[in-house]
């Protein structure tokens, strides 16, 4: 099969809903003729049968990055589902959580276990994620793409976890520089938002996407999550293989306009 990723093992985390950027970002990557392996937390049935909405059904790993357990059998259960002795050569984090308390408007109030947890499950995990399949990405080099949200501003209603944002792009940087000598890329895709069943449980993120609608020159869908997979999948190609530690803004423009 010819295409962009064509030969290519992909490991794609975060799949809940076909609204996801992740979904779209593997049934992207399979049209582009990779071999895609899901992972999935919680409503794992629902994973399931949303892998099956791809042009080829995808297995599905239940993984929980706060799991010591998942994360150090990661390795092992990818291997099972590509065969022995192959190599991952990619690895898509959108991984991201904040309990309630820590978003909407409460950011004065947070208590650190709540912080704790949106910096650790948001943030630390794509290190966890990475350095966990690590073993199968140094075999031929690799590219790992993480999914962003402009940590540069404060945003309306984000509190803490646009901080833990912030932390992400700060960890994109350090394993981009760790991980080079092994030919190991790591950069975010920082998209726009969507209206997906992670938004929702955002409060006040009618507000937050309102920005969208009046300050995108050349316009944002808040129902299309495809521009941002077409970058995840470019990154993930091997059309850029010198760029690394590198945030990809895949937002209509917005986050170089003035106020």
């Amino acid at each position: 099969m010819s295409g962009l990723l064509a030969g290519k093992r992909i490991l794609v985390t975060g799949v809940l809903t076909d609204s996801s950027i992740a979904f779209h970002a593997a049934r992207l990557a399979q049209e582009e003729g990779a071999e895609v392996v899901l992972t999935g937390f919680g409503r794992l049935s629902l994973v399931q049968r949303i892998a099956k909405r791809l042009p080829k059904e995808a297995p599905v790993l239940e993984l929980d990055v706060q799991n010591k357990e998942h994360l150090d059998t990661l390795c092992d259960r990818v291997a099972e589902q590509l065969g022995e002795g192959v190599g991952l050569d990619g690895v898509v984090h959108s991984i991201a959580f904040a309990p309630q308390d820590a978003l909407g408007g409460n950011f004065l109030n947070t208590e650190w276990d709540s912080v704790a947890t949106a910096v650790e499950v948001s943030a630390y995990s794509l290190k966890s994620v990475t350095t966990a399949v690590l073993p199968l990405l140094e075999k031929r080099g690799g590219s790992v793409v993480g999914m962003d949200f402009d940590a540069q501003f404060a945003w309306p209603k984000y509190d803490w976890m646009g901080v833990a944002k912030a932390a992400l792009e700060s960890t994109s940087r350090y394993l981009a520089r760790d991980l080079g000598h092994k030919d190991i890329r790591c950069n975010l895709i920082s998209a726009g938002p969507i209206k997906s069943m992670a938004a929702k449980s955002i409060p006040g993120f009618e507000d937050l996407a309102d920005v969208w609608n009046h300050r995108a020159p050349i316009g944002w869908d808040l129902a299309d999550p495809e521009p941002a997979a077409r970058g995840v999948v470019a990154l993930l190609s091997d059309w850029f293989p010198k760029t690394t530690g590198e945030i990809v803004h895949v937002d209509g423009g917005v986050h170089m306009m003035g106020a």
